[in-house]
Order: C-alpha cells, then structure tokens, then sequence
C-alpha cells in the first residue's frame, strides 16, 4: 500500500485553487499584507501561490517548471516581513483553511507547515523596545564634559 500525498488526500487542484482563493480575499482587506502585492491584481499572485502548494503537498511540479527552484526566502526578501506580518499572513491561511473543506489529517500537516513557513520567512526584526526612564534634570557637576 502506498501512502497518499497531502495533495491526493485533499482532493488535488482544485481544493489548493479554492484555499488560495480564500486566503487572498483575506490578505486583499489587509492594511498590512495588501501593499507587499502587485497593486492592480492578485490573480497572478493566487496562481502562483497555488502552484507552488500544489507541488510542495504532492502534486504536479508545474510550479518548478514554470519559475524554477521556489527559492522562498530570497523571493520574499524585498518584502518586509516581520512578526506582525507572518501572523496576519498565518491568520488569514488559517482562516482559509478552517473554511476548506479536507481530511482534518491533511489540514493538520498543512497548518504545521504554514506556521513553520511564515516564521522562516520573517526577514525584519520587531523594533527593539528600550526602557523608558523619566528624564531628570542634571547638576551641573553630573553634566559630561564634552
């Protein structure tokens, strides 16, 4: 018996077409995801995004052969991803997910894998908080001499 791919047992092509389909009408509403895409129309984004989930879960390798090695961290490099951004990019997959109808197996190891991608490709560092001290006036012999 050979063991079925996340994409066999999601129920192939379409079912990835329909995620991404839901997670863009997420990350279209988001004052924080929306500008990191083409400003005139995710559809070219939705494809690709699909292609490549279709060949990562077990499916087809068109992606590879559309656009080569997916090479994830350095296609996301010029965008600025941070903390705030890997969550409502995972936010609006999970979201996704939880209105796709899979196996809850394959929705499982899906939801692994996004949560594990969206931390891998975090490229920007949270601001550092630093602590706030009050300011208090200083005697002149406290003064640095400059």
């Amino acid at each position: 018996m050979t063991k079925r791919t996340i994409y066999e047992l999601a129920g192939g092509e379409a079912t990835f077409f329909a995620l991404v389909e839901r997670f863009y009408h997420g990350v279209a509403e988001d004052p924080l995801l929306r500008p990191m895409y083409p400003a005139d129309d995710l559809k070219e984004s939705q494809r690709k995004l699909a292609l490549f989930l279709i060949q990562y879960f077990g499916g087809p390798t068109t992606y590879s052969e559309e656009r080569g090695h997916p090479r994830l961290r350095l296609r996301h490099a010029p965008f600025p991803i941070d903390q705030a951004a890997r969550d409502a990019w995972l936010h609006h997959m999970n979201a996704a997910l939880d209105a796709t109808p899979l196996p809850e197996a394959a929705r499982e190891e899906m939801r692994r894998y996004f949560a594990h991608a969206a931390t891998f490709l975090i490229n920007r560092a949270a601001p550092a908080t630093l602590p706030v001290f009050p300011l208090q006036p200083r005697l002149p012999h406290e003064q640095n001499p400059i």
